[in-house]
């Protein structure tokens, strides 16, 4: 008997939790009945799927790309088979987010238990990272991302823009004097950031017209988070999203500067995901509480 459809459930729980023994456990198979499924399956579409070495298991891009296809047939079914079940589409299952962490703990967290509370079936997985996690191979449904998005074939909703905020604490300003012009920075400790995007000028608008100033990092840090403590314990000027130190500047743990030169600029955040025809109910749920309850500074 032809089994395509229990080859499929069996590929996306091995792809889901990226070993045979985790797929075998989720179904209640044993590994070698789950090896075989994978082995006939390989055979069947003539390529191979998943790469095996002795320590790990990774989807090869044929792979994914059967991944991605088969999860879209598989919303499908359910789809079909609620619809003739008059069954209510219930957002349920796992959801699986990733986010930068200052946008993850200043913005998700604190409206987290909102969904949670409207949704109990949903099972939230929130893994916070300011490396560009690929979205597809960290298996996470929504991806929050911050900035310009590269063309990677994702969909994407916007959620807002970050406006940004050039700061320091009133113990730094006390003893290294408040700038009154962007060329004074040049005499102050600039905080900045270690990983790929970071930029050395920071923009500014003098006499009306737009300018790029120079900026030597002082201090270096591979997260948001890093530069934002940093400044707090009075280490230097860093430019950093409003969203990300309101709570300082209201606290007033930090104070903005250099206001009259603020270039206006901020970042577009969007949520990015894999879209396909009948979105998971679980993930247009989420999608739809963060355009309704999402409030950005």
């Amino acid at each position: 008997m032809d089994n395509r459809f229990g080859e499929m459930q069996i590929f996306l729980a091995v792809a889901q939790s990226g070993s045979l023994a985790g797929a075998a456990r989720a179904l209640r198979l044993t590994p070698s009945a789950v090896s075989r499924a994978i082995a006939r399956l390989e055979a069947r579409v003539g390529v191979q799927l998943i790469a095996r070495t002795t320590r790990a298991l990774s989807l090869t891009a044929e792979g994914e790309v059967y991944r991605d296809r088969v999860a879209g047939l598989m919303a499908e079914v359910d789809d079909v088979e609620r619809d003739l079940g008059g069954a209510p589409d219930t957002p349920s299952g796992p959801l699986r987010i990733n986010s930068s962490v200052p946008f993850g703990t200043q913005c998700l967290l604190p409206i987290l238990p909102r969904f949670t509370a409207r949704h109990p079936s949903v099972q939230v997985n929130l893994a916070l990272s300011d490396e560009l996690v690929d979205l597809v191979e960290s298996r996470a449904d929504i991806a929050i991302r911050i900035g310009p998005l590269r063309d990677t074939g994702l969909k994407a909703k916007k959620l807002g823009r970050c406006a940004m905020a050039l700061v320091a604490s009133p113990a730094y300003l006390a003893a290294r004097g408040t700038p009154a012009h962007p060329r004074d920075l040049a005499q102050h400790a600039c905080l900045q950031f270690s990983f790929r995007r970071s930029l050395d000028t920071w923009p500014f608008r003098v006499d009306g017209a737009l300018v790029q100033r120079p900026v030597e990092a002082a201090f270096l840090g591979n997260s948001g988070e890093v530069v934002r403590m940093m400044a707090v314990a009075g280490g230097g000027i860093a430019r950093l999203g409003r969203f990300h130190v309101a709570a300082d500047l209201a606290a007033g743990r930090l104070v903005e500067i250099l206001t009259a030169f603020h270039p206006g600029d901020g970042e577009d955040i969007h949520a990015l995901y894999v879209g396909h025809r009948r979105l998971a109910s679980r993930i247009r749920a989420f999608l739809d509480f963060l355009e309704a309850d999402l409030r950005l500074p």
